[in-house]
């Protein structure tokens, strides 16, 4: 017998399946698709938010970031284990990283220090192995060439940078000076921000563990224009009223920083 006129011969073979049976088969599929959506957001990128100035003028507060973590961390989803990869840091390179202080926020800073280098800063110039490192980047606040904060490693009179150093910086900071100068040890890293007198830094947490990378920075998808405040982690509130306030006001958007790449 033929199939009747209009009538799809595939779907007139194809079984009906129970309505418990579709769902099921749709929940499995999205199940799929959110394991699959985990395992690539804790593994291969991230987007992230600039909440502080630390990294004026180089990023401001309001750049939205997707970050790549291709090689330098895997996360293990709904959990706080992170497995580092094989991509190593370099120098002057900007990254996303895990606090060494517990209970912070990730921070974004800039690699200065490899293993095994020897750093000094004399009125804000980074000495790397005695050659002056050429930094176009940084940002530095008129008359602080003679703070404590562009003039280190401090003297041994002073290791606590000022009472600014973490307690537990202030304690190891001697152990690593050898005439006047930072030695990183080996697997960690010296990192500080370009903004270099408004940057809480490795001059007052010290070395970063090579597990504490997280990845670094590809693209700039999004750029506002608010106040730090508002975007602090945990204003959700503000942080929802600064997106609301471009929406309306596009001249909040900084269009000019949309899509540059790092």
């Amino acid at each position: 017998m033929n199939p009747s006129a209009g009538e799809n011969p595939a779907s007139a073979s194809r079984p009906a399946y129970p309505m418990s049976r579709r769902i099921w088969r749709e929940l499995i599929s999205w199940f799929w698709v959110i394991v699959a959506f985990m395992l690539l957001e804790g593994t291969v990128a991230q987007a992230r938010m600039i909440p502080s100035g630390s990294m004026e003028n180089t990023l401001l507060v309001g750049d939205h970031l997707i970050v790549s973590l291709a090689g330098y961390d895997a996360g293990v989803p709904f959990t706080n284990i992170h497995v580092p990869l094989w991509r190593e840091p370099h120098r002057q390179q900007i990254l996303v990283i895990r606090s060494v202080e517990p209970n912070s926020p990730d921070l974004i800073k800039r690699v200065i220090g490899l293993p095994g280098d020897r750093i000094k800063i004399v009125s804000g110039r980074v000495y790397i192995n005695g050659k002056p490192l050429n930094e176009p980047y940084t940002l530095h606040r008129p008359g602080a060439a003679g703070s404590l904060a562009e003039n280190f490693p401090p003297s041994s009179v002073d290791d606590s940078m000022g009472g600014l150093a973490t307690p537990a910086w202030a304690g190891e900071l001697s152990r690593h000076v050898v005439n006047g100068e930072l030695v990183v040890p080996r697997g960690e890293y010296f990192m500080m921000g370009d903004n270099r007198d408004n940057s809480n830094d490795s001059r007052f947490w010290g070395f970063l563990p090579r597990n504490n990378v997280v990845g670094t920075p590809v693209i700039i998808y999004m750029s506002i224009d608010a106040p730090e405040d508002a975007l602090e982690s945990g204003n959700l509130a503000d942080r929802f009223g600064a997106y609301i306030d471009a929406a309306i006001h596009p001249s909040k958007v900084r269009w000019g920083r949309l899509l540059h790449t790092f």
